[in-house]
């Protein structure tokens, strides 16, 4: 979406839709209604309708966010992790889709810091673009995502940045038990944003970047309206 003054708005989310399926194992949403526009219609004026609906959902659905509270018992959840990690952070596209690693899918440190260049990401939203999204809707997207290695995710804490995004199924490898990507990020109050898409239609740079979930006490993940502005 464009404005009269070049400012755009890109939205980085995954539509969410009945029955879809985000993760392999974790059941798809179901949509319904707790009050449609026919039922209204007794309550309300002539030709003054509303319709309520509901949906019943995992909080791992679409393009969702994970605070410290998906890993630790103790950690902050959605209710307490601060805004200002999340909401307006310049961001940083780290375009790693041709990766050179023996198994095709693990992106290491030394794929982030080229694909950094001279960029000090320190309190900004870095996202990663495997390019990974693409399959979204197929079974391939359930197959050999690419992931962050050990010596990535130390790499980026290093970095200080203010959140982590991935185009991808996992930000971590699934072949373990091993989650280091989201224990060690989530230990540091560094946020997570999984299942990103449209990162190729984002320039390197030069963006403010916008992933908030609701502020529901005692959970630590929700599905997120991700979204991008450039210039402006």
């Amino acid at each position: 979406m464009s404005s009269a003054s070049g400012r755009r708005v890109i939205d980085l989310s995954h539509v969410i839709v009945e029955g879809m399926v985000t993760y392999p194992g974790i059941p798809g949403p179901t949509l319904g209604w707790h009050l449609t526009f026919d039922e209204s219609a007794a309550h309300y004026a002539a030709g003054t309708e509303f319709a309520i609906g509901t949906i019943s959902m995992a909080a791992n659905t679409g393009t969702y966010l994970d605070t410290p509270a998906h890993r630790y018992r103790d950690g902050e959840d959605l209710s307490r992790l601060s805004l200002d990690k999340m909401v307006d952070r310049p961001g940083v596209v780290v375009r790693v889709r041709n990766r050179d690693t023996r198994d095709g899918r693990a992106i290491g440190e030394a794929q982030l810091r080229a694909a950094l260049g001279d960029v000090d990401p320190v309190g900004m939203a870095v996202l990663v673009e495997t390019g990974h999204s693409d399959r979204w809707g197929t079974p391939a997207y359930f197959a050999e995502h690419p992931y962050l290695t050990d010596d990535a995710v130390e790499f980026l804490i290093s970095t200080k940045p203010s959140l982590v995004g991935i185009d991808s199924l996992n930000i971590d490898s699934t072949h373990t038990g091993r989650r280091p990507a989201h224990s060690w990020l989530l230990a540091a109050r560094i946020p997570v944003v999984e299942h990103l898409t449209g990162l190729a239609d984002l320039p390197d740079t030069g963006f403010r970047f916008t992933a908030a979930p609701p502020a529901v006490r005692g959970m630590g993940t929700f599905p997120v309206r991700a979204f991008a502005v450039v210039g402006g």
